[in-house]
């Protein structure tokens, strides 16, 4: 306990330098900004960051995106309960109570259960995150290639939790991002592929080309398609926030730590994100809270449970990141590629080989919920203010941002080209309800599992049942058939129930 405070002081200090204590303004200043904007996602905003971290330090760009990430899963609150728009997905629990709570005079109050729930549930996260990355990195020491490539299977097939309700789509957008990955020079037999004799493709296709293509162009798009037409937004010139009594969250204690825990263990879910853990959250309030028949009427429960387990769900998602280079989530599938981008696999070795780096990114979370919440209680009037821009002003932002982010990669045109056609893709995977988050994932997990599969293959004879037989890979494999075939269970009870009901 002794080493890792030591080494978590010595990760504060790094992140009280001047550039990295910048970065980490400017993330949670940024985050807030994508929290409040309707149509401004949190993986989109990281996604548009990321190609701008190429050629700063590493600290400093996983710095600047975990803070991001954090005050992200904040800033859409202002938003939910002051005009009834949820900046975010993970938004729409909170409004159901916040919004209620403002119509009823009391708007100020419900900010200030928001910012101690994010403040209280980012904590805890952030302290189970230290406790928990270094113990399962060890044990994950053990790994050959055979069990690393089954914890990527098992990665991978979190696209489970990210196919938003059709597997079939989810499947299938994660075949074209393995698809994708493919293109380029084998790096185990120097094999062409999918490279039609250009020098670009011969390099494989950047997955910064592909995430901010999707995500960033895709997005203008679809709003361009609706004409750039959103709901027109009330002025509110009294904004401020109110922070409840301590006998009040005293009252609540139990209830914070229940959703603090539950958003982090949905963190650590590969694929779950602050999005489930927020709806999961509110839901066992309503079902089992000791004010459950009062939910939806504006109480504080229905404001803290959601936004704590939103909160506390980030340090839950870079806990695997960290410690098995498996993303738990899409903003964490884009710090893995800004880690990748400079040189560093997380991984088992990762507490060995770049502990200052990840324990910097631990104390960055702590001082980056503390500068959150000091922004958020003073910031809120002009964080609401550039709602007043106009819809299509901002998408053109947006696409400034894209077109300088992919031209800065490789100084290439044909990374211009390649991110507009990723757009395309990104805006026909929105119009028919294909989700962009298993494309990414396949883009970025596709390599390191193919890596890990041919070198299983080489080590042991081309012995394909070696991923079955050891135990710790055998395991894994098994959670990863059981997370493919649970939906399908789910559907037959669900047909069986319907089919038992009608037949009564």
């Amino acid at each position: 306990m002794s080493h890792i405070l030591l080494q978590l002081g010595q990760g504060f200090l790094d992140c009280l330098t001047p550039l990295n204590l910048l970065m980490l303004l400017v993330g949670i200043v940024i985050g807030l900004l994508i929290g409040v904007l309707p149509g401004l996602t949190l993986v989109m905003g990281v996604a548009l960051a990321l190609p701008f971290t190429y050629r700063m330090d590493v600290t400093a760009s996983i710095v600047l995106l975990s803070a991001m990430y954090v005050s992200g899963t904040y800033g859409g609150a202002f938003t939910a309960i002051l005009f009834r728009i949820p900046g975010e997905p993970i938004d729409v629990p909170m409004l159901w109570d916040g919004y209620t709570m403002g119509r009823k005079g009391q708007a100020a109050k419900a900010l200030g259960w928001t910012l101690i729930a994010a403040l209280g549930g980012g904590v805890l996260s952030a302290i189970i995150m230290v406790l928990l990355t270094q113990p399962l990195a060890h044990f994950a020491l053990r790994f050959s290639t055979p069990e690393y490539f089954a914890v990527l299977m098992f990665g991978l097939s979190s696209v489970v939790a990210l196919g938003k309700g059709s597997l079939s789509n989810a499947l299938i957008s994660l075949s074209v991002g393995l698809l994708i990955a493919t293109v380029g020079t084998d790096e185990t037999y120097g094999a062409a592929r999918f490279t039609f004799d250009s020098r670009i493709l011969a390099d494989g296709i950047e997955f910064l080309v592909v995430m901010v293509g999707a995500y960033g162009v895709g997005e203008v798009l679809s709003r361009l398609e609706t004409g750039f037409a959103s709901k027109p937004i009330e002025k509110i010139g009294n904004a401020r926030t109110e922070l409840p009594s301590l006998r009040e969250v005293g009252a609540l204690k139990a209830m914070f730590l229940r959703a603090s825990v539950l958003g982090n263990v949905i963190g650590l879910i590969p694929g779950a994100g602050a999005t489930i853990a927020s709806f999961v959250s509110y839901g066992l309030e309503a079902q089992f809270g000791k004010r459950r028949h009062e939910m939806g009427t504006g109480v504080p429960e229905g404001i803290v449970a959601p936004q704590a387990a939103a909160t506390a769900s980030v340090g839950g998602a870079l806990v695997p990141l960290l410690a098995l280079g498996i993303p738990g989530s899409g903003a964490t599938a884009i710090i893995l590629g800004a880690f990748m981008l400079h040189g560093i696999q997380p991984g088992p070795e990762v507490m060995t080989n770049s502990a200052p780096i990840v324990y910097a990114v631990f104390a960055s979370i702590f001082l980056g919920l503390a500068l959150m919440c000091v922004i958020g209680y003073f910031a809120i009037r002009p964080l609401v203010k550039i709602l007043d821009l106009p819809e299509a002003v901002v998408s053109a932002y947006v696409l400034i941002l894209c077109f300088v982010g992919a031209l800065s990669i490789r100084g290439s045109i044909t990374d211009l080209w390649l991110m507009i056609g990723f757009g395309v893709i990104g805006y026909l995977f929105e119009r028919f309800k294909f989700p962009i988050a298993p494309l990414v994932l396949g883009v970025i997990l596709g390599p390191l599992a193919e890596a890990s599969f041919m070198n299983s293959m080489i080590s042991f004879g081309n012995d394909w049942t070696v991923f079955f037989t050891r135990p710790i890979a055998g395991a894994v494999m098994l959670f990863t058939f059981i997370m493919l075939l649970l939906p399908f269970v789910q559907q037959w009870r669900a047909k069986r129930v319907a089919t038992a009901s009608v037949a009564r």
